[in-house]
């Protein structure tokens, strides 16, 4: 164990009691029904009046010149680039690994990056609200409050920096991991999570930055994790190939999966879904399977078609439908119930992420084919695919009704794009 550790865990117990005091216990409420997403609607009438006669002429002689020098540019093999998106921001000089959209102001996103860099910026003009102290690696994953008053960024450096969304000042510099893979905040209180490569997960209480907690039990860096829904457990995903749901009070092993079940994954974990109410648990393996657990320790089934590693898992909120996005390009829909594919959908390369609409059959997933697609999962039609990247899409964001979504991408942007059909 590190040194960090070490003090990490002498410091814990005075900590623990602090859990209660900084969250309030809540259940979990039901959320109204996401708006149905309707039609676009444009109007035919540009507002330009043209007069008759050379300036028409004019204008026919150039939209042929225009034609031919676009007709030469596909022979010469050019590739014309589609762009659907209605808004994006271009600061950034490295690949694009996160992005997030402010939970209260929906117009407000944050993004990182491997430029060191993170920034606050409005999804309706593109504009920058605050460059974010740089960190002295890439920018792993960064993440808005559930109240929306705090933006984290934690970086490769092992740092955490929390800001007040307000006025973009620092708060605090959490350390104690190694390179972080993620953050995650309680989805009750103002407590934050991350998890490393160092196989360790952390907790702090925020603004103040008080240490909470350090979970130790994985033996691999820690790919994915999260709190539970109702805030009560955590749940992590590590290379090592284990789950474990862990008590952040005590940091204790509530229940956990391992390769020594058969049943269970044979490699490392690289996404998990939590359920609604908070019992059962899908994950996604490098060894091409998805499982379905229950948080008693049963594995409850197998889903299995992919060729290749499982990147995105997704359990919908109104159906007893899952999701598993695969580096093969598969979409596949399965029943739960039977545990029997639905349906397979196709990307044209890696699936990299996927997100159920809130309370809606709709699913959105973007690629490393540079697109973002919406399906409809009962029928498995693809009500849009949107067009911008010129290289893969990391991650994404929406907002909370779907018809917004904002994207993360190799090419050192992030795109804002309409969902609506």
């Amino acid at each position: 164990m590190s040194s960090r550790n070490q003090y990490a865990d002498a410091d814990a117990d005075e900590a623990n009691h602090t859990f209660d005091d900084d969250i309030e216990e809540t259940y979990v409420e039901e959320d109204d029904v996401a708006d149905v997403v309707g039609d676009g609607e444009y109007d035919d009438d540009d507002g330009m009046d043209y007069e008759d006669g050379d300036d028409n002429e004019e204008h026919s002689d150039d939209d042929s010149e225009m034609n031919q020098e676009e007709g030469s540019s596909q022979q010469r093999g050019e590739v014309l680039l589609e762009d659907d998106s209605i808004q994006g921001f271009f600061l950034h000089k490295e690949p694009v690994f996160s992005v997030d959209i402010n939970p209260k102001n929906e117009n407000l996103a944050v993004s990182g990056g491997g430029d060191d860099r993170a920034y606050l910026w409005r999804l309706d003009t593109g504009d920058t609200v605050a460059e974010l102290d740089k960190h002295d690696d890439s920018v792993s994953s960064v993440k808005f409050s559930n109240d929306g008053t705090l933006v984290a960024s934690g970086g490769m450096d092992g740092k955490v920096n929390v800001y007040t969304v307000d006025n973009a000042k620092r708060c605090v510099t959490l350390e104690g991991p190694d390179e972080i893979q993620w953050i995650n905040w309680h989805p009750k209180g103002n407590v934050l999570l991350a998890g490393s490569n160092d196989a360790s997960l952390w907790m702090w209480s925020l603004p103040t930055g008080d240490f909470m907690n350090v979970f130790n039990g994985h033996a691999a860096p820690i790919t994915c994790g999260r709190f539970t829904n109702s805030g009560r457990n955590i749940v992590s995903g590590s290379e090592d190939g284990s789950l474990i749901i862990w008590d952040p009070k005590t940091a204790a092993i509530v229940t956990q999966f391992t390769s020594d079940n058969e049943r269970f994954h044979q490699e490392a974990i690289t996404a998990l879904a939590i359920a609604k109410d908070d019992q059962t648990i899908l994950t996604g393996s490098t060894d091409s399977t998805a499982k379905l657990v229950h948080v008693n320790g049963t594995v409850l089934g197998s889903l299995e078609n992919a060729t290749e590693s499982i990147e995105a898992v997704g359990l919908c909120s109104i159906l007893p439908l899952a999701a598993t996005g695969s580096v093969d390009g598969s979409l596949s829909i399965w029943d739960i119930n039977s545990m029997r594919l639905r349906t397979t959908l196709k990307h044209d390369d890696s699936v990299n992420r996927i997100m159920w609409h809130e309370d809606s059959p709709l699913l959105t997933s973007v690629s490393m084919d540079c697109t973002v697609r919406t399906w409809d999962t009962r029928t498995g039609e693809c009500v849009r695919t949107s067009k911008g990247h010129q290289e893969g899409i990391m991650e994404f964001a929406m907002t909370k009704d779907g018809k917004i979504a904002v994207t993360a991408s190799d090419d050192g942007c992030c795109l804002v794009f309409s969902q609506q059909k």
